[in-house]
């Protein structure tokens, strides 16, 4: 029984972490992300012209949902430091993005209203990393 119960354990231990669904951690994760923006690109996100901004960093998409008008172009920027994310929406059909490794983007424009789920191709099975845009007219 012993062995059983460190076995279990140390599965347990090796599995990886789901994204975090306790919405004051993924605030904490987002706000830390929004920092990282600024130390790379000197400013905040929210003041890019002409793109909504959606980061990528602890395996989670900030902010998970985004909500924009029609004709909006997202730009994902993976600030994480060693780490690559990928948008794949998968239920569209659409093929995976390319990896992007951090301090890269990938835009998307969006024409046509409604709900757009999203994924990290790498770890959306492992880490949970799933998020959505939401277009509205």
């Amino acid at each position: 029984m012993k062995d059983l119960c460190l076995t279990v354990a140390a599965l347990l231990i090796a599995a990886p972490a789901l994204a975090e669904t306790d919405p004051e951690k993924i605030a904490a994760i987002c706000a830390e992300a929004e920092d990282r923006y600024v130390e790379i690109y000197g400013h905040p996100s929210s003041e890019e012209e002409g793109v909504a901004v959606a980061l990528m960093y602890k395996y989670t998409f900030c902010p998970v949902t985004l909500d924009v008008p029609v004709g909006t172009t997202v730009r994902w920027v993976n600030v994480d430091k060693r780490t690559s994310h990928s948008t794949w929406f998968r239920d569209a059909g659409q093929p995976e993005s390319e990896r992007l490794f951090p301090e890269e983007t990938a835009e998307q424009t969006f024409d046509v209203p409604g709900e757009y789920g999203y994924l990290c191709g790498p770890h959306w099975e492992s880490r949970d990393m799933i998020g959505k845009v939401i277009v509205r007219p």
